[in-house]
């Protein structure tokens, strides 16, 4: 994934297969050759990027395979690869101090120094231009505090106005099946064309998320009725049919959020999660459907194997389906598809 948060490549058991193998990443101005070795060249639109590594454990014991597996990764400069001496270092960067005011006081001055790292598509030139023209770009010194009162207070309401259209964006994101919000917010350049809305709603939702084959994440902060979940309020069941489990080629999971912070609940068992390989260990109801208990409180003894413990207010839930599956029943394409989510219902 680089600057712009576009995801420009994938390594792994749905796009590469499970075999070993060397890749090039690159940077938006390389021009080499590509090495004998190499299988295939991923092109970074930005010159800094980030690899983000999802390694399967299915359970404590399978910890050693895991290790195993990790201890293979390696990632190395080119030259090092090509066994050829390092070329010489890029100059140093002094990136600024980034803090919780930094938004309000020096955004500008930041989206300056940012911009030098992120060159423009074709789809950005003209928006590009429009900001060149009040001083802001790579190099532009826009400063804020210059700024007339009134020119001032235009742009503070400017921003303020953009930050509503993303949340809006957000709350709308993909399309509302049994509660849960089923889209795709997550891709490439070509994926986003130049709709800097959706990417900005993508990296407030959750940033970094996979394309749409990768992984789907359908979420909800409401239960079946249409009214928010609340753990200080009401107990809820997650309910899937037997057979009817999210159909995926590697695993599935339900994860508890805060619905204040969007961080994990500290709890007596230690559990943020219940997920696919967990199954094993759960407890179906005599029909063969698994019931899932979501409260702050233990729901009995009998039933906490299936209890993912809830906070005490505002509750907000993810599912993530890796790899899912193309073939009937699917959940894509993303709102289309015809697998859907159980509602979440709540329990009188």
């Amino acid at each position: 994934t680089d600057g712009n948060t576009f995801n420009y490549g994938y390594i792994g058991s749905r796009a590469t297969g499970n075999d070993a193998g060397d890749y090039l990443v690159v940077g938006p101005d390389w021009k080499g050759e590509t090495p004998a070795g190499i299988r295939k060249v991923f092109r970074s639109s930005t010159p800094f990027s980030i690899a983000i590594y999802r390694t399967q454990l299915f359970n404590p014991e399978d910890m050693p395979n895991v290790e195993k597996v990790q201890s293979g990764y390696k990632a190395q400069p080119l030259s090092a690869y090509l066994k050829q001496p390092a070329p010489p270092a890029a100059p140093a960067l002094h990136f600024p101090k980034i803090d919780k005011e930094l938004v309000k006081k020096d955004f500008f001055e930041y989206l300056d120094f940012a911009l030098q790292f992120a060159p423009a598509g074709p789809e950005e030139k003209a928006i590009r231009a429009k900001l060149a023209r009040i001083g802001i770009g790579p190099g532009k010194p826009f400063d804020f505090k210059d700024l007339s009162l009134e020119h001032k207070l235009e742009v503070g309401l400017g921003m303020k106005d953009g930050e509503k259209k993303v949340e809006e964006k957000v709350a709308s994101l993909g399309k509302d099946i049994n509660g849960w919000r089923i889209g795709s917010a997550f891709g490439d350049r070509h994926y986003y064309n130049g709709d800097w809305l959706l990417r900005a709603a993508a990296a407030k939702a959750g940033i970094y998320g996979n394309d749409a084959v990768e992984a789907m994440y359908p979420m909800t902060r409401n239960d079946a009725a249409g009214q928010p979940l609340d753990g200080s309020k009401h107990n809820y069941t997650l309910t899937f049919a037997a057979g009817q489990y999210p159909p995926v080629n590697a695993f599935w999971s339900v994860t508890m959020y805060d619905g204040k912070t969007q961080l994990l609940i500290e709890n007596p068992i230690n559990r943020y999660l219940i997920n696919s390989p967990m199954l094993p260990g759960m407890k179906k109801n005599a029909d063969g459907s698994l019931t899932l208990y979501i409260q702050k409180d233990s729901p009995g003894a009998d039933k906490e194997s299936n209890w993912l413990p809830a906070p005490n207010g505002p509750i907000y839930l993810v599912m993530r389906l890796y790899w899912p599956k193309t073939e009937p029943p699917s959940i894509l394409p993303p709102g289309e598809g015809p697998w859907s989510p159980p509602p979440v219902m709540r329990v009188n």
